[in-house]
């Protein structure tokens, strides 16, 4: 079999063995600082007003630790805005069983009016990840929540929520302030000290009316380069294809004006919504630039070793105009870089915009297998038991005869316990 590219001559030596495949991508190591970059609350401020209204809310350990807990089990629908007093009887002790929020009834009330201020429905998100593996256990099969007890259904029903309270640190550098002499362990201990000084917040997003999931778009960026983009939702819808000019071009602008050298790091991943009439981009999320985040139709491999921008021999004149000379034909190419200040109508001239770089805008094809594969559902990887997706499917009803059952039995098994271990200590065990 002849080998590609190989140049043998007489009496020279045998060809380099063919590169050994990967075993890992070739990612550059990702540090805590991008994690926490990335984090809804560490940006947000600062582009506040590129975003869906919103409102966050600093989570205290006693409601982190409901989130952990592997049980689930909601408030009375109605808690008195007074919090109950300590007085120590049986009654209030089961109480406490039955209602966890006891715990952390100021948030509890301020999710509520939050709710109100917000339309009455919100769709609640952590600091990194949305619950969108647990919609199934939603009455409406959406992230949309219209009462406190609809937001801890979809957090504690998530395992994206659990990763972020758990696991939000895997794989990351060990930092200089992080490094010991006692090896793993410390390691761990360190990354565990991390993720408890955490600031948690609770993210609640105003419900976008009519929202429409095929222009939802999630951006790779590259050292500090727009390199591809693709379609969130999973599905062919036919009038994409003619949007894709316009849908690039907003967000080209869009990311030169507020991310490419307002985010502290060259590399990211973000989330756009563009509605009709398509002449506004809104920031969904800022992803980290790291296998976690899904690549969607591309691959990470495909990604890393794409050709982009920032591979152009690249040369800027007094005016601000940038001359690219790729390395793939010799031409060249001119580009008015955008400056915070630019006006929105101000735009290149047709001719400079031909032979510009243009990231990649990939979409599901009407005959990608992706787009008919209706049998496997999003994230049913996640889903939970058979009998609480049955429950789900009786709708809101349903959903709240089982939690009541739920609760029911955990409280009698409660009792059981307490009762058990009284009887235990009344015969000297």
């Amino acid at each position: 079999m002849p080998i590609a590219n190989a140049d043998i001559t007489e009496g020279s030596a045998s060809p380099e063995p063919m590169t050994e495949p990967l075993t890992e991508l070739p990612f550059p190591p990702v540090s805590k600082s991008h994690i926490l970059n990335c984090s809804y609350h560490s940006w947000y401020q600062k582009y506040r007003s590129l975003t869906p209204k919103a409102r966050l809310i600093p989570l205290s350990a006693p409601f982190l630790s409901y989130l952990r807990a592997d049980s689930i089990i909601l408030p009375p629908e109605d808690i008195p805005s007074s919090t109950i007093s300590d007085t120590g009887n049986e009654d209030e002790e089961e109480d406490e069983v039955t209602d966890p929020s006891q715990a952390w009834l100021d948030i509890h009330h301020k999710i509520g009016s939050i709710i109100s201020e917000l339309d009455g429905s919100v769709m609640p998100k952590l600091n990194w990840s949305a619950p969108k593996d647990a919609t199934w256990i939603s009455a409406t099969n959406s992230m949309a929540c219209t009462t406190p007890n609809d937001v801890y259904l979809l957090l504690k029903s998530s395992d994206f929520i659990t990763h972020d309270l758990e696991q939000v640190f895997d794989d990351c550098e060990v930092e200089s302030d992080d490094e010991s002499e006692d090896g793993d362990e410390d390691e761990e201990s360190s990354i565990d000290d991390n993720i408890s000084n955490i600031p948690y917040h609770l993210v609640l997003r105003k419900t976008i009316p009519a929202f429409n999931p095929a222009l939802e778009i999630r951006c790779f960026v590259r050292s500090r380069h727009l390199l591809c983009m693709c379609q969130r939702d999973l599905n062919h819808f036919d009038f994409l294809p003619r949007l894709i000019p316009k849908l690039r071009s907003l967000i080209r602008e869009f990311f030169d004006r507020n991310l490419k050298r307002g985010f502290p790091d060259e590399n990211l991943v973000f989330d756009v919504y563009i509605p009709p009439p398509h002449n506004r981009v809104w920031l969904i999320d800022i992803n980290p630039w790291a296998p976690r985040t899904d690549p969607l139709l591309f691959s990470w491999l495909e990604i890393l070793n794409m050709r982009g921008e920032e591979q152009g021999d690249v040369a800027e004149n007094k005016d601000g105009v940038v001359r690219l000379s790729f390395n793939g034909n010799g031409s060249t190419s001119h580009r008015q870089e955008l400056d915070d200040g630019q006006d929105d109508g101000e735009e290149s001239s047709e001719d400079e915009e031909e032979n510009v770089f243009a990231p990649e805008f990939r979409l599901v094809n009407r005959d990608d297998p992706e787009a008919y594969n209706f049998n496997t559902p999003q994230y049913s990887a996640h889903k939970l038991p058979k009998d609480v997706v049955d429950a789900s499917t009786d709708g809101e009803a349903g959903l709240r005869e089982f939690m009541g059952t739920w609760r029911e039995i955990v409280a009698r098994q409660d009792r059981e316990d307490r009762e058990e271990r009284g009887t235990g200590i009344a015969d000297g065990i």
